[in-house]
Parts: C-alpha cells; structure tokens; sequence
C-alpha cells in the first residue's frame, strides 16, 4: 500500500488567495484523472503550500476533514488555510499535470481556477507553482485532449456579435460622439454580465452562429479593466465546461480610445488573452485633427499626446491591427495629411467613416472630395497602395444595385445583441437609451425574461428595399452608401426602423467621385509599369 506523502513548497509573497474549492486534476503521463487537495497557509509573506499525495479515498476524505477544521480554526486575515487541489502523485516524478475543471467555482468571490504545472524531471513536490491564469490551464486542456483551435474567418458574417455596455464613463468628451449619456458613471454590475453569458450559454439552439464575438465598449471599456477580466475568465471556462460549439471559435473584441492601454492591468489582460482579442486604438490622424475632438472631459484639452505613445505598443502586439477616423464637418480640412499621418505611424489600415447624422453643411461635399482627390494622388504616387489601404476607396464602390441580388442589409441591427448594466437586451447598442437624442430605447428583454421575438421581428424584415426611398433604390452610385439603422430610427419622423435617413447622400456621391478617379489613375500606372492589376 502506498504511503501517504506530504511535499512543502514556500512560495513567497503569493499575492492571490484562492477560495477553497475541490479541482479535478489530469496526470498525463498515466492519463488519470483524480480529485485531492493541496493545504496553504499563509503568514505574513511566506505561503507554505502542502501537496498532498492521494493514495486512496479514504485518505482523501480524512484530509478534506481535517483541512475543513483548520480552515476554520486558521480564519484570522494574516493565516489561512484554502483547500484547493488534491493532487496524485506516482512513484516516479510527475512530469505533466492540467487543470480539467473547478467544481462550483466561485466567481462572485475571488478567481478559483488554479493550474498546477510541475517542472519536467523535477523530484516529489519541486518546482511546483500556482497558476491563476484560465488561458494557461486551457492550453493545457486543448493539448491533454487533442483539440486544435479552430479556423475561423472573423470577417465572414457568421459570427455572432454579442456587446456588453460596461461602462458610461470616459475620460474623454468627444464632439462628434453619438453617446448622448456618455458623462454617466454606470457601470455593469458582475452580476448582471453573468447572468447574460448564461442566458446566451444555455440556449445554444437560438445562438447558431459558427463564431462568436464578444465585444466591450463604453464609454471607455478599459475604465472596467477588472470587470472586463472576470467576464472573459468566466466566458471561456464556461464554453469549455458546456462543450459549446463556440469553445475555440470566439473573439474578445474592445474599441478603446487608448489613454490607458499602457496600464498594468490592461498589459496583464492582453497578455493572457492575446490568442483571442482585436483591439482598435481611434486616432483621428494628425494632432490637430485628433485634438479638433478628441478632448479631456474634465479640462478640455486634446488627448493626441497620450494616445500617440502607445501607438507603438500596441502595433508590436498587434501588427496587423486598423484604427477607425470619424469624420464630420469641422475635420474635412484634415482628412488627406491624417491618413498619410497614420501610415507613417505604422499603421497599415485605415477604415474612415463619415458621422451619420445631420451636421453637414452647404459645400462640405465639395470640400471632401478635393480632399480624397489630393489622397488618392498621394497614396498613388508615393506607392502605398501596395502596402496599406484607406477605406474611402474600394473597387465595388458607388455601382447600381439589383434589388433582387443586392438587398442585404449592411447594418447588423437585430442580428447583434447588446446588454446594458441594468441587464437590458437591444438589437445594437444605438438602440440604448444613452445613444439616442429625440427617441426611447428599443429593448428587446432582459436577463430575467429573456429575448421577446416579437419585438426582434421589425428587424428580420429590414433590408435595402423595404427602408429606402424609389430615389435611393434608383441611385446608380448605390453601393457603398452605407446607413446606420439606430440613427435611422433616432432621425425618423415616426417610431419607425423602416426611413432612411439620406443626412450622407451628398458625402456619399462625393466619395464616389473620388474612388472613380482613384482606380482609373491607379489601373494605368500600373499598366503602364507592368504591375499585375
């Protein structure tokens, strides 16, 4: 029979204390899997970790016992004692262990998820340390059970895009910002973002969609850098523990003004998720134009120079990563050195849109396409169209539509879902009560009732046709003229999605002028100089 074996490791200043919960345990080298407890006490500084080898059960159950008691006779805040992992160990040295999943975790309290990794070829109770790392322990998962990470193409539509509303707040008071309730300090309890993933979790059947894209705003999301955290712990245990078709198939998604990007936390946050985040930076462009609107709440002053230094920061994480420029009327001026300011900044993608509301003035749209006529000869001229892309210009752009192939509905209002802090569900986040200027918020439901259909259905029947007027259905430059269905519902004269509103026709037309005398200019230099088209 074999003896009962006591490993004691000091681990010194562990600053995370685990709550006591039973953990299944893979050994597997012997593909076993077995449930134990590892016996901590901390004092002062110095934490002693007792790994408890399990030779049989009713060892395991005296020990559980026995740690219970001392739990409770070592209650004082300086000395501990957490039941966390019972661990069986083999004669020879355990090479590999992983954590398969936490009983009952508790997530209201403190992070439960432990992952003990022994060293290779260390001896009984050396080298071990304490992991709180989900995606660590996930790693270890996908690698005990062979499963290999999806391949997904987060660009194909067949994602579902689900949104929490963590914060109101922001450090910023932007002027060209739909978010009418952004000076709001709500915040989303944890609660309520827990009882949302297993709303969706739990109706698998309603959800279908391949992927899906868990997407984080504000405000400013990375204000809620904690909250932010818990959730995406929560949601990637709880994927795994359901076998859900999303396990491996799903994205962190955060537009964040980039103040605090540089920021411990955030650091640790993109640090272990990284496998599974896109992260966009806004940057209007040049100093002048970013700081035109991009201001301090609270003084006023611009927010380019504490946006630029982490520039390089987050292009080394993310080489590939595109920022979004906002236009409107007062930024037009800016638009050509902007974009060839973001490329000199390493930033290889551009996406530019045009506010959707109603602050054009008379001569705007002549403004703007002079200004994309001087980019389109930069970009041409100085080669960058083989290294870098502006989303002015597209080679589909400003086409008659067939209404018969061509009627979807660009916008993805009612195909998303969105919750608020009060656990309010919207077809898109335009539909919440703070981004809306004359109109009541659309819910949908709540986390309680769940999702009324009914009320989803208006949005099932929207596409081109059915929300436009005979003159935009006719438009010969139809394609690409983009809309916003929350700000059709906010500009519209009755409580209807169904009326379009035209506020961008004229930029739109301007654009398309623009893009016709881009590629026509960019088709023959690169006939004329043998490039490949």
């Amino acid at each position: 029979m074999m003896i009962l074996k006591v490993a004691i490791i000091v681990v010194w200043e562990l600053r995370k204390v685990v709550v006591a919960q039973p953990v299944v345990i893979v050994v597997l080298e012997h593909r076993k899997v077995v449930v134990g407890i590892v016996v901590k006490v901390a004092v002062k500084k110095a934490v002693l970790v007792a790994v408890i080898i399990q030779p049989n059960r009713p060892v395991l159950i005296a020990v559980l016992l026995v740690a219970m008691v001392v739990r409770i006779l070592l209650s004082h805040p300086v000395a501990r004692a957490v039941v966390i992992v019972v661990i069986w160990l083999a004669h020879k040295p355990v090479r590999q262990l992983a954590v398969v999943h936490v009983f009952q975790p508790v997530w209201d309290s403190a992070r439960v998820l432990v992952c003990l990794d022994v060293k290779r070829d260390a001896g009984v109770g050396a080298g071990v340390t304490i992991d709180t790392n989900v995606e660590v322990c996930i790693r270890y998962l996908l690698k005990m059970k062979g499963i290999k990470k999806k391949e997904v193409d987060w660009k194909s539509g067949m994602a579902k895009n689900i949104t929490f509303i963590v914060t109101k707040d922001c450090q910023l008071a932007c002027k060209y910002c739909y978010l009418v309730g952004k000076n709001s300090k709500e915040r989303m309890p944890w609660e309520v973002a827990k009882q949302a993933i297993d709303y969706v979790l739990e109706r698998e059947e309603d959800f279908p969609e391949e992927s899906v894209v868990w997407d984080f705003i504000g405000g400013e999301p990375f204000l809620e850098i904690d909250l932010i955290d818990k959730i995406c712990d929560y949601i990637k245990v709880e994927q795994f523990q359901r076998d859900h078709h999303w396990f491996g198939a799903y994205r962190f998604s955060f537009s964040t003004n980039g103040i605090n990007y540089h920021e411990e936390k955030v650091q640790q946050f993109i640090l272990k998720n990284k496998e599974h985040l896109s992260i966009g930076i806004t940057i209007d462009g040049t100093e002048m134009k970013h700081d035109l609107n991009r201001v301090y709440k609270a003084s006023g002053r611009g927010s380019y120079k504490d946006v630029v230094r982490n520039i390089p920061l987050w292009l080394s994480q993310f080489p590939d990563a595109s920022t979004k420029v906002t236009i409107s009327s007062a930024d037009i001026p800016y638009i050509k050195e902007s974009v060839l300011h973001l490329y000199a900044l390493g930033i290889h993608e551009v996406n530019i849109n045009c506010v959707f509301e109603d602050v054009w003035k008379a001569g705007d749209d002549r403004l703007f396409e002079e200004q994309l006529l001087m980019l389109a000869d930069a970009i041409i001229d100085n080669g960058y169209y083989r290294d870098y892309s502006c989303s002015f210009f597209g080679e589909h752009l400003g086409k008659p539509l067939d209404c018969k192939l061509q009627n979807q509905n660009w916008c993805g209002a009612g195909m998303m879902l969105a919750v608020d802090a009060m656990g309010n569900f919207y077809p898109c986040t335009r539909f919440a009560q703070y981004s809306l200027r004359n109109k009541k918020a659309w819910i949908i439901g709540n986390i309680h009732d769940g999702i009324d259909k009914n009320k989803l259905r208006p949005f099932l029947t929207l596409d081109r046709c059915t929300q436009s007027t005979q003159e935009c259905i006719d438009c010969e430059v139809a394609s690409g003229c983009a809309w916003c269905q929350g700000e059709n519902y906010d500009a519209a004269d009755t409580s209807t999605i169904y009326q379009r509103s035209t506020a961008i026709c004229k930029m739109h037309k301007a654009r398309v002028r623009a893009n016709n005398y881009y590629w026509n200019r960019l088709l023959r230099k690169m006939e004329s100089e043998g490039e490949p088209c």
